[in-house]
């Protein structure tokens, strides 16, 4: 990553509230304790609201652009929706086709991207998980089979410039991993210490993964 890091948080009608939030914090957490990274909620369309799966509503920072320059460091990509092919939520998002290929057009820019839950589900969309490592929720690894990735039993994978992890609660693990691998342990610990929160160590790392020194 750059000295300065920016780090975009996608956001959706119907996305899953802690799958968005759980890893904002945790970013947000390590900015604190002197990471040097930026985060912020975007979305593909330009909105001053966006409601998630159980009511949260929240006001985007801005809309996630994809010129090199404007592009974030890394893409976090929610779920929510996908297993009860809800309306709104991941599964809509895969089917209207504009986040897939947004996030596709980050990534062949640099960007890495990092999904939480069924966010899964819109990077196999997007084919970034062709002939990866990759999990997800676990009501949608049938779903995530059938595509082309290689699935993986796992809390988070970490294949480089594409990470993946299971449902819900997973994705404070995927940040926390995120975070030590970009800033270090001190800086991931101190974030877990202040969160109360005690980390996953199951993480499945291929030869593509980094770690910070």
């Amino acid at each position: 990553m750059r000295a300065e890091s920016t780090v975009g948080v996608v956001v959706f009608e119907g996305f899953e509230e802690l799958d968005a939030v759980g890893p904002y914090d945790v970013l947000q957490t390590a900015a604190r304790e002197g990471a040097p990274v930026t985060t912020e909620l975007l979305v593909v369309d330009e909105t001053d609201l966006v409601t998630a799966s159980k009511g949260l509503r929240v006001e985007p920072d801005g809309v996630l652009a994809v010129a090199d320059a404007d592009a974030p460091d890394v893409l976090v990509v929610p779920g929510g929706g996908w297993n009860s092919r809800e309306e709104s939520g991941a599964w809509a998002e895969a089917e209207r086709g504009v986040l897939p290929d947004r996030i596709a057009a980050c990534h062949e820019q640099g960007t890495t991207v990092a999904s939480v839950c069924t966010g899964g589900m819109i990077l196999d969309r997007a084919g970034l998980l062709d002939g990866r490592p990759a999990v997800t929720h676990g009501g949608a690894l049938s779903d995530l089979r059938e595509g082309k990735a290689d699935v993986v039993d796992a809390r988070v994978v970490d294949d480089g410039d594409v990470l993946t992890c299971g449902g819900v609660t997973a994705g404070i693990d995927l940040a926390l991993w995120l975070v030590e691998r970009e800033w270090g342990a001190d800086v991931a610990a101190a974030v877990a210490t202040e969160l109360e929160y005690e980390r996953s160590q199951d993480v499945y790392r291929t030869e593509n993964s980094r770690r910070s020194e």
